[in-house]
């Protein structure tokens, strides 16, 4: 049985180590193709730390994190995150950030997906936020570690009520799996209304 929680504070602070192993893990394979390191997973994963709202929706067998869902206040995240809302006319007050959903394929299919995201948009509305927003990697659909039987996610996303932000794009760089150094990745911002 998968216990889903809700952590904030120093019960989300204390996971952090076990989160940033699972993005390693879990965005190594495709579409984000990430070959992390624990220093570059600490600085990023500094800013849930930092933010008295922030939340982490942690999914465990026993007592191993095999889940892992973020979320912050928009302004609360990494500024090239923010910055892709310029000139959308939405202000970043309003918007809450879900942040990354990693999940160990073995546990998949079981609606964990859904709880990470009630929770998180729960915790958004508790802080009055109107929108709740998160980015997906943009990829070119012939790109050559494309596995021929990916299922995009947008079905999900779209059933939940996200829809694509028309050129809410933000520009991240990390190391992919097949290259020597580190490259530009667009993610496209999908947003919904609470």
């Amino acid at each position: 049985m998968i216990r889903v929680a809700r952590l904030t504070g120093t019960a989300l602070e204390d996971a952090l180590e076990d989160v940033a192993r699972l993005r390693i893990s879990v965005f190594r394979d495709w579409p984000y193709l990430y070959d992390g390191s624990m220093e570059y997973e600490r600085d990023y994963l500094q800013a849930y730390r930092e933010s008295a709202n922030a939340i982490l929706v942690g999914a465990f067998d026993g007592d191993s994190l095999v889940g892992a869902s973020t979320g912050t206040p928009m302004e609360d995240h990494a500024d090239d995150f923010a910055a892709a809302f310029d000139g959308t006319g939405h202000d970043l007050h309003t918007i809450f950030y879900c942040a990354e959903s990693v999940l160990l394929p073995g546990y998949r299919g079981q609606g964990i997906g859904h709880a990470f995201f009630d929770a998180r948009e729960a915790h958004a509305r508790a802080l009055g936020r109107r929108y709740s927003a998160f980015c997906g990697i943009v990829r070119a659909a012939e790109h050559p570690l494309r596995p021929a039987d990916y299922a995009p996610l947008d079905p999900f996303w779209r059933k939940r009520g996200y829809e694509p932000v028309d050129g809410a794009v933000a520009t991240f760089r990390w190391k992919d799996i097949d290259r020597p150094d580190e490259t530009d990745h667009r993610l496209q911002f999908w947003m919904r209304r609470l």
